[in-house]
């Protein structure tokens, strides 16, 4: 039997849904008016026989009194309800949760497709999420505006955006872009095989975290990526209407129910209409008549046709939950473009699906991959882009072979061929937590995995190291320290906690102490609040330590031994050496090549990159390199450099190398002129040195 709570919700619904008094129910049943007050006021549970007694005079079929089963789902007369303004004279011009994101498509991306991983339900298979780009015009706009309930919103629009605040402005901009191109954009998220929004209408929940509260993440999983609950306002941020439509099929029953939950949220600054004030969040729904709530929209199960007049149909009935995003909008991008048109936000989307999201939707030969994403745009309903799904081993091949190496079990100590997949274990300490007090228990060492391949030809960034933990999001990616120039293009992948695919008490304290270390955008290991209060002094310097013990790793897969020839046969090894003066050891205070690494390239010149260590000066060094063929006797023939560019700290002038004061190291890259050559470059050893410029100021 359900509880007392429930129950009265229940059959105060059926009630009112049939337009019948608590009267004339008791007189059916033949009792007391008082003894039906006390079941829908709470106060007491029907019997086993007044249970049947109430279905039967309700019409509703058996089992629904302790299921809270409706008979079916219906048309509501649904409404907009408007949280009146405080009665202390507090206004509020804006939900502060989503001024911590801009109005970003790639930022939506990442919140939302998180969000959804971290409800996923059945661990053995993926999410599924999909976002669609939905343009209306026309008689599609004016059929979706009616089922909105629209004229009702106007009078509260048009005061809000009279506003001078950030969010009065983007509301006015969105109403005259819809009124000027008479157009509106509907951005859909769905994800199946999710949680859903469930739990009750106003205590806690998934559905109250979401519709009802600010900054609640609700996410009582240790594999959970958020943990603010900041993470939702990005739909409402990217709303230039502040409107987001929900549709959410329950993995859990509320109320009997698990399909077409429905609800609409809108955030607007405090305003006055028609002489009342508002304080500022409305909701569309069905107006409740539970005590204490009267009035209030809460949500209501909806039938196909409602669900589908406002575009929050779903495909199936797998759990999960569709959200809407009324007047999608992207505040621009690094090009430069004041507005992104469809096709441009259908592929940002897609790309930055792919940037965050490439580990959780790699799979191995047993492992399913965590998430499947895809992206499609309508118009009027009709196919602008078909849909196109996200392929990790397309955006990120080099990335994706690493992990899925991991995931096979094939990954080796070290390369012997140029797409294998190097593996390293590194230590994360894990320091006690403040709670534990001063004489806590050891520290805990975690044993990340770090993943180093060679860099596919397509990758336009490389030689980075791609950090997540969890379910796999790309928290950062960060160069390492201190890589010999010359080295190869790589691509390295770090997974700590839950990401190893591991378990165990160190895992999920990795897990915990990451997490804590992330500030709310979850793009970076560093020092926050929580983590200085949460952990034992030394928090940071554990942070560093696995920092540099990441970047340690890195050398010592990609690092060179010895100088060594890039790209070429193994005899080239032996044909390229660094110079030193003649009789012994050069002085301290002179500069000298510290790495040198270089080429022979198909036309027969030797291409080099090296590296200068810098003594400490307070005046510029001005240096000449010098590239000469090894001889067995003889003087060594000098040969001339056809190219010579200035890397890191470095510039080339006349010939030169030009260093500013300071500097500790340079980088500069040459290319020698194969007509100089008295002989094949194959044939010879190659030879650099640095020597001070001639009447410069070195």
């Amino acid at each position: 039997m359900g509880e007392v709570g429930t129950f009265g919700v229940w059959l105060e619904r059926q009630l009112r849904r049939r337009g019948i008094s608590q009267a004339e129910l008791a007189e059916e049943l033949k009792m007391t008016r008082a003894g039906v007050s006390a079941w829908v006021n709470n106060r007491a549970m029907p019997r086993a026989d007044k249970l049947t007694a109430i279905e039967k005079s309700l019409g509703l079929p058996a089992g629904s009194a302790t299921s809270f089963q409706d008979d079916k789902p219906r048309v509501v007369d649904r409404s907009w309800y408007h949280r009146k303004a405080y009665a202390d004279g507090g206004r509020e011009f804006g939900n502060a949760a989503a001024f911590a994101f801009e109005a970003d498509l790639a930022v939506l991306a990442r919140e939302a497709t998180q969000n959804s991983l971290d409800e996923r339900l059945d661990s053995n298979r993926p999410v599924r999420v999909r976002f669609t780009l939905h343009e209306l015009s026309g008689e599609h706009l004016k059929r979706f505006l009616d089922a909105l309930r629209w004229d009702d919103l106007e009078p509260h629009y048009a005061s809000a955006a009279q506003h001078p605040q950030k969010v009065g402005r983007v509301l006015a901009e969105g109403l005259r872009e819809m009124e000027k191109t008479e157009s509106l954009l509907l951005l859909r998220i769905d994800d199946y095989n999710a949680s859903g929004l469930t739990g009750p209408e106003y205590d806690d929940g998934r559905f109250a975290a979401v519709v009802r509260r600010q900054l609640d993440s609700h996410k009582r999983s240790g594999h959970a990526g958020g943990s603010f609950g900041l993470g939702k306002a990005t739909l409402w941020a990217n709303s230039r209407l502040g409107l987001v439509l929900m549709n959410s099929t329950l993995s859990e029953p509320y109320e009997g129910h698990t399909q077409r939950r429905l609800i609409g949220r809108l955030d607007l600054p405090w305003r006055k209409v028609y002489g009342e004030a508002f304080a500022g969040p409305a909701w569309l729904g069905e107006p409740d008549s539970a005590p204490g709530y009267r009035g209030v929209s809460r949500s209501w199960w909806g039938d196909e046709e409602t669900a589908r007049s406002l575009h929050l149909e779903r495909e199936s009935d797998e759990a999960g939950t569709s959200f809407l995003i009324v007047g999608a909008h992207d505040a621009g991008d690094d090009r430069g473009k004041d507005a992104l048109d469809l096709s441009d936000m259908h592929t940002k989307l897609v790309e930055a699906l792919a940037d965050n999201f490439w580990a959780a939707m790699t799979a191995g030969v047993s492992a399913a991959p965590l998430l499947q994403a895809s992206v499609t745009t309508l118009r009027n309903e009709n196919v602008f882009i078909a849909e196109q799904r996200v392929n990790p081993h397309e955006h990120h091949p080099a990335h994706a072979r690493a992990l899925k190496a991991y995931l096979d079990g094939e990954t080796v100590e070290e390369f012997t061929a140029g797409d294998q997949v190097a593996l390293v274990r590194v230590p994360l300490v894990v320091p006690p937590r403040r709670s534990a007090g001063p004489r806590s228990g050891e520290r805990i060492v975690h044993h990340a995995v770090l993943l180093v391949t060679p860099a596919d030809d397509s990758d336009r960034v490389h030689s980075k190291v791609v950090c997540m933990r969890g379910s796999r999001m790309t928290v950062m990616s960060r160069r390492p320290r201190e890589i010999p120039i010359g080295t190869d293009p790589f691509q390295a992948v770090l997974l700590a906690g839950y990401a190893t695919g591991e378990e165990g008490v160190e895992i999920a304290s990795a897990e915990a102490f990451l997490r804590a270390s992330e500030p709310p955008e979850h793009d970076k290991w560093d020092k926050t609040e929580e983590l200085a209060v949460t952990y034992a002094r030394g928090a940071l310097s554990r942070l560093k330590e696995f920092r540099a013990d990441v970047d340690a790793a890195v050398r010592g897969i990609v690092g060179r031994k010895g100088v060594r020839a890039n790209g070429g046969p193994k005899v080239l090894q032996e044909l390229l050496e660094l110079d030193g003066p003649a009789g012994g050891r050069r002085n301290e205070g002179h500069p000298t090549i510290r790495h040198l690494d270089g080429s022979v390239d198909p036309g027969g010149a030797w291409r080099v990159e090296a590296e200068l260590r810098l003594p400490p000066r307070e005046e510029p060094w001005l240096l000449t390199p010098v590239a000469k063929f090894d001889v067995r006797s003889g003087s060594r023939p000098t040969l001339h450099w056809a190219e010579l560019t200035g890397g890191e700290n470095c510039r080339v002038e006349n010939g030169n190398l030009l260093i500013e004061p300071g500097v500790r190291s340079a980088r500069f890259a040459g290319v020698t002129e194969v007509v100089s050559h008295p002989v094949s470059a194959s044939l010879a050893k190659l030879v650099v040195d640095v020597q001070r410029a001639r009447g410069g100021a070195a």
